[in-house]
């Protein structure tokens, strides 16, 4: 129980209740239109590129960078490949279902 019999909460707690439920869940598309479409298509493609430009960087500074090779910017190489492997799988299906 949340609250001790003593505090006098314990009743009200007991009469309160959630009566909120949800049945359906509706997802729409982007746009039905082609100029939206399109206006989608290209802002998902500069986001991605400008991702996987940023994760390329990392990684290459990382890489070469003898200086770089401490356990943080390990962790960061790491995360940086992890982006790159989600960016490459979302972001196309993205591109292609806008």
């Amino acid at each position: 129980l949340p609250f001790p019999p003593w505090t006098g909460l314990h009743d009200q707690w007991q009469q309160m209740s959630n009566g909120s439920s949800i049945t359906q869940f509706l997802l729409l598309a982007f746009a039905d239109t082609q100029e939206l479409q399109l206006l989608h298509f290209w802002h998902f493609l500069g986001i991605s590129l400008a991702a996987l430009l940023g994760n390329g960087f990392i990684i290459t500074a990382v890489a070469c960078n003898y200086h770089l090779h401490t356990p943080m910017y390990f962790l960061l190489l790491n995360l940086s490949l992890l982006d790159l492997g989600s960016i490459s799988t979302i972001v196309p299906k993205s591109m292609v279902n806008s």
